[in-house]
């Protein structure tokens, strides 16, 4: 007999795209998948010598469980010079891609039962995720007119005697949106009030299109002490194959993790801390190529948008998303349950274009398109959207 928490877990919305869509192309379909939550890049050539390297010296043997020393120490260093946040090694824990350094957290931190605070919309596996280790995940409802931003004011109005922790993703997916100095000062200042966790997910930092980046954990010593900041390599270096994350956090926050850590996986690969550690101490220049690249596509990809009649969107300043309304056709377009997921369905059968339900992010009347891939995809993809919006208002 399986465990209970199972019932309660909703399979990932965008892998199951992703392998219907995988499917389609095998039976000889040609669609273009603007579904994708990874960099259409490759891991850095000189990133992957340091992992060929390592292999040849035979490092395969075990290590530290809180990661490599020297892969501590250069993320330390990038923290501090690029984040203004001041960490030890002992204080950062590498894991198997970020969303092991977000369960380790959820373990180290939370209590069956505790509520965990996720402002919509959210990133898919944030809310199975709190399931998972038996907390509650409660949705604060943001609002379109401030990018589906979170407040200080809204933040108070969820707080119970059972929260504990409060992730924020930032920048957002789905939205690309970015918070300011002032607007993460407001909502950590009402934690630190309220002792609440900051579960700061920071994957996207690079990929920000506005100058000066604000990490949670930089705005001053109380709030870094209740702040986890998760990061990691698979969107700034295109490692999502590769697996490779971590924590910064407080000393007793960091042990905490790292003894689970230790229990279930020992230590991220070798080889992928290796290529980590390649990506940060050479490859600065390829990183910025890259994301020059996902500027260019967005700029590219809101002037079609303006374009097209009957949908708005959040503007994105950050990740490779933009998060788009189709409210204005709910009244035309026939759907049984969401509108969101049966318009996708509906696009990908009759047009061969692969889209994201805002149902999975926790808002329906909304799709995400990503901009991961190449130009005349999601060009293309939009001429394709911009016909299937007129079909629908003219039937």
């Amino acid at each position: 007999m399986l465990s209970n928490r199972l019932l309660d877990i909703t399979p990932s919305v965008t892998v199951g795209i992703s392998s219907k869509v995988s499917e389609l192309k095998s039976s000889g379909k040609d669609i273009i998948n603007l579904s994708i939550g990874e960099p259409d890049f490759n891991v850095p050539e000189k990133a992957k010598l340091y992992g060929v390297e390592s292999l040849n010296n035979n490092e395969t043997k075990y290590n530290l469980v809180p990661g490599l020393k020297i892969l501590r120490e250069e993320i330390c260093k990038k923290l501090l010079e690029e984040n203004n946040c001041k960490y030890s090694i002992d204080e950062i824990v590498v894991t198997s891609g970020a969303k092991h350094a977000i369960t380790n957290t959820l373990l180290a931190i939370t209590n069956p039962g505790d509520e965990v605070l996720l402002p919509k919309p959210y990133w898919v596996s944030y809310s199975e995720m709190t399931k998972i280790v038996n907390t509650v995940p409660v949705a604060i409802e943001t609002s379109k007119n401030n990018d589906f931003k979170l407040t200080g004011d809204l933040l108070k109005k969820y707080i119970t005697p059972k929260t504990k922790l409060l992730i924020l993703n930032n920048p957002s997916n789905p939205t690309g949106a970015v918070y300011t100095r002032d607007e993460l000062l407001d909502i950590a200042n009402v934690c630190l009030e309220n002792n609440i966790y900051i579960l700061a997910d920071e994957i996207y930092e690079k990929i920000c299109y506005i100058d000066n980046f604000v990490s949670v954990a930089s705005l001053n010593e109380d709030i870094k002490n209740i702040t986890i900041t998760i990061n990691g390599f698979a969107k700034s270096a295109a490692m999502t194959g590769v697996r490779l994350g971590y924590s910064a956090s407080n000393k007793e926050i960091a042990k905490g993790i790292c003894a689970i850590q230790g229990h279930l996986v020992s230590h991220p690969s070798l080889t992928s801390q290796y290529i980590g550690y390649g990506a940060l101490k050479s490859c600065s220049e390829d990183i910025k190529e890259m994301v020059k690249t996902y500027k260019h596509r967005r700029n590219l990809l809101t002037k079609k948008l303006d374009s097209i009649n009957n949908i708005s969107y959040i503007y994105p300043n950050g990740a490779f998303y933009v998060f788009i309304d189709i409210s204005k056709i709910k009244n035309k377009f026939k759907y049984d349950k969401s509108l969101s997921v049966e318009f996708c369905e509906a696009f990908l059968d009759k047009f061969n274009v692969a889209i994201v339900p805002g149902l999975a992010f926790g808002i329906d009347y909304y799709i995400r398109i990503s901009y991961a891939c190449e130009e005349n995809d999601f060009l293309e993809g939009l001429n394709r959207l911009d016909l299937f919006l007129s079909q629908i208002m003219n039937s």
